[in-house]
């Protein structure tokens, strides 16, 4: 299936690992121009050289933090100035930190906010004249499968991240007649250093084995096993694509089948 991507311009943030890096490499796959940023340079910069030279698409490597609003418009504004367009934008924060209830403070919460919900917020406001520009457009979340069923132990993560869904429903709306899709993507329990992080820390808070924890996962998930970064690229690269053109403020869950929900 041709996906309509070749020459089109993408930004995708948090992408020197994980579901960040593996949807800049799946959308270089279909020929976008790529731009992507970390907070590491040398991390940022080995990333885009990869993705590059798998792909044969251009891709260029910023240094940004998403979670300060000057590194935001910065990222966006060099993407822009140089490819001359811009067209996808894919948000990309990782999570905040397991625990429960009684165990974060306001400056915990207020730091789940800034990296969950108020870095999406600003990278698309600061997108938005760019797509508007190029009168075409495709916003995509990175969010998680919290936002459809509450997972224990993350009450950071399902307090927060439901407010992304929220933006991104409203402004699905507002910009439909623009041709500007939003929509997002709620991995399940998929193999990235993030989720490796949650293993340890239920592992400490559980008194449980590494391999309780991944086996528990797996019994729960009706496909068996945890999902790849490849797998939820593949569905970001769909919703970037020319095909879901008639989609947009959806949430689209790449879980395994975990999310018992009908909606």
């Amino acid at each position: 299936m041709d996906l309509g991507l070749k020459g089109k311009v993408a930004l995708v943030a948090a992408a020197s690992q994980g579901l960040g890096r593996a949807a800049a490499l799946e959308l270089a796959r279909e020929g976008a121009r790529v731009a992507i940023c970390s907070r590491r340079e040398d991390a940022i910069k080995r990333s885009a050289e990869e993705i590059s030279s798998t792909t044969g698409s251009e891709v260029l490597p910023i240094v940004a933090d998403v979670t300060n609003a000057e590194d935001t418009a910065r990222f966006v504004q060099t993407a822009a100035d140089h490819f001359g367009a811009l067209h996808i934008v894919v948000t990309n924060a990782g999570g905040p930190p397991a625990g429960n209830f009684e165990d974060f403070g306001d400056e915990d919460w207020r730091k789940a906010w800034e990296l969950s919900f108020l870095s999406t917020a600003r990278l698309i406001r600061e997108a938005l004249p760019h797509l508007r520009r190029a009168r075409w457009g495709r916003i995509i979340t990175i969010t998680s499968v919290s936002v459809k069923q509450p997972i224990d132990g993350l009450i950071l993560s399902n307090g927060v991240r439901p407010g992304v869904v929220g933006l991104v429903r409203t402004l699905a709306t507002q910009l439909a007649p623009e041709q500007i899709t939003v929509n997002n993507v709620a991995p399940g329990y998929t193999m990235t250093d993030r989720q490796r992080q949650l293993y340890e820390a239920r592992m400490q808070r559980e008194g449980l084995s590494l391999d309780e924890v991944t086996a528990e996962i797996r019994s729960a998930t009706p496909m068996g096993r945890l999902g790849q970064p490849e797998e939820v690229a593949a569905a970001i690269a769909f919703l970037a694509s020319e095909r879901a053109s008639y989609i947009t403020g959806q949430t689209l869950t790449v879980d395994g089948g975990r999310s018992r929900g009908l909606l």
